[in-house]
């Protein structure tokens, strides 16, 4: 198959959405209805014992949340689909954002009865930033919920996008019946299933077919027939350009934990969302058709294998083809890597491939040589760009309870801190070990893995720090002045740079005015 087949029969996608409305649920169901699994999982619940395949970590099966992006591909009616399950917890959307910058599109989840939430507009300002397509899903719908054209309205004015329902409910909680798919002009009625799809699917072509009546009930008949007519006569045909624009977003109403709406929003989904798109670098965009190889590595996650302490860079790849055991130029590094060991996943399985292509994301084994935002190449020294990095916002000192178990403790936080996740500071006076992360419940999911992975014993305690300030200065010697005199506050992070810690916002301006020869940075990137 050429290079364009492989590139357009590709969707890269991630789902996102506020905590507990669902997104992990409906990962599940796409990939029950992509064959990629028999039996969907459940992330909360007494009745189902099977786990969900994005949510894999021990701690995100005890807690039921996400708390790592979650990677799998399946193929669905020929399309090749690469799915990523982000976190929704705003502790965690260092993950998600930079997650975004290795898709094309967006599904947003939202919760029927509560409506858009603050980590939805969050996500949805990162969205429109790239100008990336988004597709809404509404889900719950088997709950007593808001009024579907309320929370049209809401998505509108929230999230300032204009909205185009291409499915439509009919009832609500105990009295949902299905959905009508609007872009197909076909009404699809489900036998609720929470684990296994189920066949018996009624298709409508007409919505005047007076079966209809005795399938749904007279009321519920008249109520869609209503619906859609106002639809249609209120919001303007839909437009692919258009959402590929990201001027609008297309709507899908559903349940994911019960397979309603799901299949229509998938089979919508494949024939609308992009193909793998143009990418910036440093020096220029990258075309997905060109034939010589480029990626960048926007996620680390160390042990994903507990029993194989291994170390995954997960590589977006944006042009040509990625070959197995071909050497590629690492452009922040010294020298060229070569990769015998290349994965693609289902969530933390992985099977070893020889080749993959624009648009899908592969797993490299890494030794410590790669990190997040570094660019391979087949030979051009180009640098992707837009990886966000993010200055931390809570401080806690490291204090170790288990004195013989010190390396496993340093190699645990050497490799926890590559994943992102966190950023690790060490106070020159005193050699004090200092986590700072943009999220409170960071430190639990660290000290947990620290125990779980390494073997680690840690408590955090709490620090008076307002900001980490990395530090530069074009004179050396005033440099060293700076770091002599203001030695108590300053640490190096793991890269070894020098990092200048404040106590208070009014301390950080007076000692920025009294050393105005010193740079502040309040990132590692400068």
């Amino acid at each position: 198959m050429s290079l364009t087949a492989e590139i357009n029969k590709r969707r890269t996608f991630a789902i996102i959405a506020h905590p507990d409305a669902g997104k992990t649920t409906l990962t599940e169901k796409l990939l029950l209805f992509g064959g990629a699994i028999q039996t969907a999982g459940a992330v909360k619940s007494n009745k189902i014992d099977t786990a969900t395949k994005s949510d894999w970590m021990e701690i995100e099966k005890q807690r039921g949340i996400s708390v790592a992006t979650s990677v799998m591909g399946f193929e669905y009616k020929g399309i090749k689909i690469n799915l990523l399950d982000t976190p929704g917890h705003q502790d965690f959307a260092e993950d998600t954002y930079r997650t975004l910058t290795a898709v094309d599109s967006v599904i947003m989840v939202i919760d029927c009865v509560k409506g858009v939430e603050i980590q939805t507009e969050k996500l949805m300002e990162v969205c429109r930033m790239r100008n990336t397509p988004v597709i809404c899903f509404i889900n719950k719908l088997d709950r007593e919920g808001r009024d579907p054209y309320d929370l049209l309205d809401e998505v509108e004015s929230k999230l300032g996008i204009k909205v185009r329902p291409l499915s439509w409910p009919i009832g609500m909680g105990k009295g949902f019946k299905g959905v009508y798919n609007l872009y197909e002009k076909k009404l699809n009625l489900f036998t609720p299933s929470q684990r296994k799809l189920s066949d018996d699917r009624q298709v409508f072509e007409n919505l005047d077919d007076p079966q209809l009546d005795s399938l749904i009930g007279p009321a519920n008949a008249i109520q869609l027939r209503e619906d859609v007519d106002l639809i249609e006569g209120v919001y303007p045909d839909f437009v692919i350009q258009d959402y590929l624009d990201a001027k609008i977003a297309p709507v899908f109403f559903g349940s994911a934990v019960n397979n309603f709406g799901v299949n229509e929003m998938l089979d919508t989904f494949i024939q609308i969302a992009p193909i793998p798109q143009t990418r910036d670098t440093d020096l220029r965009k990258v075309a997905p058709e060109e034939s010589k190889f480029s990626g960048f590595v926007f996620k680390i996650h160390a042990n994903m294998d507990p029993n194989h302490r291994n170390r995954i860079a997960f590589l977006r790849i944006c042009s040509g083809k990625f070959e197995r055991n071909k050497p590629y130029n690492h452009v922040r590094g010294p020298k060229p890597l070569r990769f015998s060991n290349v994965t693609q996943f289902m969530a933390q399985e992985k099977e070893i491939i020889d080749e993959a292509f624009p648009g899908d994301i592969v797993g490299l084994y890494d030794t410590g040589n790669l990190k997040i935002g570094d660019s391979l190449t087949e030979g051009e020294n180009l640098v992707f760009t837009g990886i966000p990095s993010f200055s931390p916002e809570i401080f806690r000192e490291v204090v170790n309870k288990d004195a013989m178990k010190t390396k496993q403790l340093e190699k645990g936080l050497k490799q926890l801190m590559e994943e992102g996740v966190a950023q690790l500071f060490t106070f020159e006076m005193g050699a004090r070990k200092v986590v700072g992360t943009v999220g409170q419940l960071q430190f639990e999911v660290i000290q947990f893995r620290l125990k779980n992975e390494y073997n680690a014993t840690v408590e955090f305690h709490p620090m008076n720090l307002y900001k980490a300030c990395w530090i530069s200065c074009s004179d050396k010697k005033q440099l060293d002045e700076f770091v002599r005199s203001k030695n108590r506050y300053i640490a190096r992070d793991k890269d070894d740079k020098l990092v200048f810690m404040a106590e208070s916002k009014s301390w950080l301006q007076m000692v920025q005015d009294n050393y105005p020869e010193i740079e502040f940075h309040f990132t590692s990137e400068f």
